[in-house]
């Protein structure tokens, strides 16, 4: 399950058909190949978003939903955290096993498949990470979410990290996919009254370059949440 624009920018995008017909969220077999293809597809660098609004958090149990080859689970490994990385292809799975394990920290991450429209990893995380987790199709990506939420323990924090539209180079690239703006995310997400703080729900610009190594911009926006009880 990549997560992320290819390899100019920074981890994985359920977004990307790269050039193919447009995968579902449930086509192990597309994204299989697909990672097989080179020996590396992303940039192996953490999500910035991600760094940014974590880097301050104390350590604690991580679930990173569509792990891809594994950059934020090794970062957050690297920090002290315990890590659950998902994905959906086996390949990206085994890429991210040998990524974390060349990075000193494999015995701080495990690895689970999930189809995220059938399984759902179990138990409570001090966060929860679900960065650039869109798809064409009808991936039911509200549902997915609220899951998320449910995953984090009293005093963890859900991190929700999303395009907002196409990259400067090519606006229209990313066409067919809905992008929520932030409050539409926080309304997606169904939190009970009360038992959650609202950290962080912006839209901003992320500069990055473009295919031609040439300066670009794609909108972005994040939602953090913390839960109170």
């Amino acid at each position: 399950m990549p997560k992320h624009e290819p390899e100019h920018t920074h981890e994985h995008t359920h977004t990307q058909a790269h050039g193919s017909a447009a995968p579902r969220e449930g086509d192990e077999q597309f994204w299989d190949e697909r990672y097989s293809e080179s020996t590396r597809i992303w940039s192996g660098n953490p999500n910035e978003a991600l760094v940014r609004e974590v880097q301050r958090l104390t350590p604690g149990r991580a679930l990173d939903l569509g792990c891809g080859e594994g950059a934020d689970a090794v970062w957050l490994a690297r920090r002290g955290w315990r890590v659950t990385g998902t994905d959906i292809s086996k390949v990206a799975l085994g890429r991210a096993a040998e990524h974390a394990t060349e990075a000193g920290v494999g015995d701080a991450v495990e690895w689970q498949r999930h189809d995220f429209t059938e399984s759902f990893p179990e138990g409570e995380f001090d966060l929860v990470s679900a960065c650039f987790l869109h798809n064409y199709g009808d991936f039911p990506r509200a549902r997915v979410l609220r899951a998320a939420a449910a995953a984090v323990a009293p005093g963890g924090v859900l991190l929700v990290v999303g395009h907002a539209g196409g990259p400067s180079w090519d606006p229209d690239r990313l066409a067919g996919i809905g992008f929520p703006t932030p409050d539409e995310v926080l309304a997606q997400l169904e939190l009970a009254e009360g038992a959650w703080e609202v950290l962080l729900a912006e839209e901003h610009v992320q500069a990055l370059n473009g295919p031609d190594g040439r300066p670009g911009t794609r909108p972005d926006n994040v939602v953090k949440v913390r839960r109170l009880r």
